[in-house]
């Protein structure tokens, strides 16, 4: 077995061939910690301790913990778009069921890590008062793409008969992700999968239904 073909087994390698490498692993436990702690309680570190570099390599790569962060921030935002699409844009389940179902993972997940993790996203808009001023334009682009995502689904679901013609898909968009992101923290604070599944029964109720439940 060549060096290349075991390195895609198992964990990741502490030791790094090149600059890449080591840069991805370095977000990669940004994106790790940073969804359990937030930024200003994380230390670089920690981050270096995760991917067993020398401490001195950090600024080889990034030229700020600012920068580090917004990095950070779009490595969590790609890998979370291509889970949202992996759930929303199932073509096996009806537009609605795609949402349950991301739900549903959503809290494996949370109880897979103990509830210790959260939204990465979610974490730093909570703390945004001791943040640089440009995460806030990250965030909140983030955030609308999420919606976007969700409304293109809720509106699958129109189109298709799901709910009313005069659903305002938009809207139920926006108000699932704030709701959500509420349910997230909730059921950190209380180590229990329950808020979330409060807060999903509780969107299903509010949508507009169409035919019989109407």
């Amino acid at each position: 077995m060549d060096s290349s073909s075991a390195r895609k087994r198992g964990r990741p390698p502490r030791a790094f061939d090149g600059q890449l490498d080591t840069r991805q692993a370095l977000v990669r436990a940004g994106v790790a910690v940073l969804t359990e702690k937030g930024f200003a309680a994380t230390g670089i570190d920690e981050v270096l301790r995760a991917v067993g570099v020398p401490k001195g390599s950090f600024y080889h790569y990034f030229a700020s913990k600012e920068g580090f962060g917004a990095e950070v921030i779009d490595a969590y935002a790609a890998y979370f778009a291509r889970k949202l699409d992996r759930f929303l844009r199932d073509p096996v389940l009806p537009p609605l069921e795609r949402i349950r179902a991301f739900a549903d993972d959503a809290e494996r997940g949370m109880r897979r890590h103990g509830f210790r993790r959260g939204c990465l996203v979610g974490n730093l808009g909570q703390e945004m008062a001791a943040l640089p001023e440009p995460f806030r334009h990250r965030l909140l682009a983030v955030f609308e793409d999420w919606q976007a995502r969700m409304a293109r689904c809720l509106e699958e679901a129109r189109t298709g008969g799901g709910l009313r013609p005069d659903a305002d898909c938009g809207a139920l968009a926006a108000f699932f992700w704030i709701g959500w992101e509420g349910a997230v923290l909730r059921a950190k604070l209380e180590q229990d999968a329950a808020p979330l599944r409060r807060f999903t029964e509780g969107f299903f109720r509010s949508l507009p239904l169409a035919g019989p439940h109407a």
